[in-house]
């Protein structure tokens, strides 16, 4: 091959690695990237389970110009020191040794992230979780450590174990018997997504974890991708249920990312909770629930069983909703 040939060939070939690689480029980027938003569907909150006075506080910061991700962390407040609420926060059910351990994260518009684990004797574990993003080079503290910089930001310690739920307690310890219950036991989070007036997203998730569960159990709410993830280009989502079923699946992320190539909030939620359907075909005794948000704000909501619902805080209207769940007829 003389020299010009070669030439030739090379810049062809250059040509080829250039387009191949901006083809590439274009297929990475989301395909609802360019999506026209819609300013009629946000500001909006939307959170797992029956939760209204936790979206009415997160839709008021927002009202009083709040950003998205202080609307999650005042909305998931009101939950955590809800004595009515014993799955998160004071009150929250103890592990089978009687001790009330809190797991929690958030995440905001700009990919940052912030997670506790493991936590005992704080009552605003989603608080601490948001220090931990803001005030330290670290994304998770775990145990004692999450605990003494809790401390060290201002936060009190209190006993999270009240009387009523060491009433419960004592009862179960007589049969010690772990048995998830499906949408009780398992109610054990509190998931919320915020969007604000200029389409920016947040969420968060915060909770006790499963009830009577081994000491030192965590589950998937304060571990990003699984209980919740957020990408402000695309949507955010965020589960409650068993999150060892939720982790198996990297649940949160996979809806985004479904999200991400096109699919419908809606549709994401139902693929997700189908993925976790077919490994286990045979196995009907846990719940597991997802709700989502594009950047259009729409809305997506499944579960595998009927009785989980969301709370939507959307247009003025703070409204409990009942979706779809794998289940039906099956």
């Amino acid at each position: 091959m003389n020299r010009r040939k070669f030439l030739q060939n090379t810049a062809l070939s250059g040509l080829g690695l250039s387009v191949g690689a901006t083809a590439l480029a274009n297929d990475l980027k989301p395909d609802n990237q360019n999506m026209d938003m819609n300013p009629d569907n946000y500001p909006l909150v939307i959170a797992t389970w029956h939760v209204p006075n936790a979206t009415k506080k997160a839709w008021e910061t927002l009202e009083n110009g709040g950003s998205a991700l202080d609307a999650v962390e005042k909305g998931c407040n009101a939950e955590e020191e809800d004595l009515a609420n014993n799955s998160v926060g004071y009150g929250g059910r103890p592990d089978r040794d009687g001790h009330v351990t809190l797991d929690a994260c958030l995440m905001d518009d700009k990919g940052n992230y912030g997670s506790v684990v493991f936590m005992q004797n704080i009552v605003h574990a989603i608080s601490v979780a948001r220090k931990v993003m803001e005030e330290t080079p670290h994304v998770l503290l775990a145990g004692k450590g999450a605990e003494e910089f809790a401390v060290s930001q201002g936060f009190k310690r209190m006993n999270l174990l009240t009387d009523s739920a060491k009433k419960d307690w004592e009862e179960w310890k007589i049969k010690s018997e772990y048995k998830p219950i499906i949408n009780i036991e398992n109610h054990d989070t509190i998931g919320m997504l915020a969007m604000d007036k200029d389409g920016n997203l947040s969420g968060g998730c915060t909770t006790s974890g499963l009830a009577y569960k081994m000491h030192g159990r965590v589950g998937d709410s304060p571990i990003i991708g699984s209980g919740l993830f957020v990408d402000n280009e695309v949507g955010a989502a965020t589960a409650t249920g068993l999150g060892e079923e939720v982790l198996k699946t990297v649940g949160s992320f996979l809806i985004v990312e479904l999200m991400r190539q096109g699919r419908s909030p809606q549709q994401a939620c139902e693929e997700a909770v189908n993925r976790i359907m077919k490994k286990q075909p045979n196995r009907q005794d846990f719940q597991v629930g997802y709700i989502a948000v594009n950047k259009k704000g729409e809305i997506g909501a499944y579960s595998i069983h009927k009785g989980f619902s969301y709370q939507l805080y959307q247009n003025g209207k703070n409204e409990n909703i009942k979706p779809g769940f794998y289940l039906d007829g099956k």
